[in-house]
Formats: C-alpha cells, structure tokens, sequence
C-alpha cells in the first residue's frame, strides 16, 4: 500500500482536522439534556481556529478535494 510523504504543513493541517473531527464527536456523544432536549454540539473555537489556520499554512485553505485525497492518503480507511 502507497504511503503518501506529508510536508509539515499538510501533517499539521491533517492533525488539526483529525482532532476538530474528535472534538466534534466527542461533543455529539453528550447526553441529552433535560427532558430528552438535545444541546447543540459546542465546537471549542480554538479546534477550529488551529484547524483554519493549519489548513491556510498548507495552501489548502478552499481546495477540499485536494484536503481530502492526501486525508484519504496518509489516513486510509480499514479494509475489510
């Protein structure tokens, strides 16, 4: 299997991506609040202002396809 090499601001901007993913996760696995009512997932603004910057460092900043191959690259997902 190929592995794609990274320059340091793609693996920054990959890692950045990597942990905003996990915090949004994390927040939508909260439990639901009084009477069953669903609190909207809070996203720290430090998650998403690293992972904005991380992504303009590495001239990725409005070209997600180009983001998401080399994601898809260095993080495949597992076969079967």
């Amino acid at each position: 299997m190929p592995t794609a090499v990274l320059t340091d601001h793609e693996r920054t901007a990959v890692q950045a991506y990597l942990r905003l993913l996990h915090t949004v996760r994390a927040a939508s696995d909260l439990e639901p609040g009084p009477c069953g009512s669903h609190r909207p997932s809070v996203v720290p603004p430090g998650v998403l202002a690293e992972a904005e910057e991380a992504l303009d460092r590495a001239g990725l900043t409005g070209n997600e396809e180009a983001f998401f191959r080399l994601l898809q690259s260095w993080c495949p997902e597992p076969g079967p």
